[in-house]
């Protein structure tokens, strides 16, 4: 199983990023998938997530209107666009990949969790 993310770098504040996570070693549309961040002596926070069909995402309340994610299950890849970028931001964000409990042919299968090695993306002048 693997999560690949890119797309972090450099950005001054009001611009923007698109960040790309590609999965690869599980069945992707059978996942929600999500973005978390991690900045500097802070928790890790949930950003953005995508249900596993791609219906419905939800957002952190203090992000909506300014992050987008959106998912393209042909090419396994997950996207989390970002506009007006804030110092605030600055982060490593994590691609996470998460499936719950669910009945096979061959019985339960347990809850499944994956995470990506992060991609940092800092906003400064």
């Amino acid at each position: 199983v693997q999560l690949v993310e890119s797309g972090g770098g450099l950005v001054q504040p009001g611009g923007s990023l698109r960040l790309s996570c590609a999965a690869s070693g599980f069945t992707f549309s059978s996942y929600a998938m999500s973005w978390y961040r991690q900045a500097p002596g802070k928790e890790r926070e949930v950003v953005a997530t995508s249900t596993s069909g791609g219906g419905r995402t939800n957002y952190a309340d203090s992000l909506k209107g300014r992050f987008t994610i959106s998912r393209d299950n042909s090419k396994n890849t997950v996207y989390l666009q970002m506009n007006s970028l804030q110092p605030e931001d600055t982060a490593v964000y994590y691609c996470n990949a998460k499936r719950t409990a669910y009945w096979s042919g061959s019985g339960l299968v347990g809850p499944k969790e994956y995470w990506g090695q992060g991609t940092q993306v800092t906003v400064s002048s």
